[in-house]
């Protein structure tokens, strides 16, 4: 794969694809990542947790509860 190709769609998480789940796409460092409705909750409020699949994501802030 070229670097400036991208991967086919798949969960950043479980790496389920379009055809198993519903995925989400996300624009982030002028790319797309996807994630299912299913870890939406960790981008949301640990995306810390998202460092190993997603670059730069050890500096993203969760939400805090409101």
């Amino acid at each position: 794969m070229s670097p400036d190709a991208q991967p086919s769609p798949h969960c950043l998480v479980c790496e389920k694809t379009s055809a198993e789940v519903p995925l989400l796409t996300i624009a982030y460092q002028d790319r797309e990542f996807w994630i299912c409705p299913q870890h939406l909750p960790i981008l949301i409020h640990k995306p810390s947790n998202l460092a190993d699949r997603l670059p730069g994501a050890e500096n993203l802030d969760g939400a805090g509860h409101h």
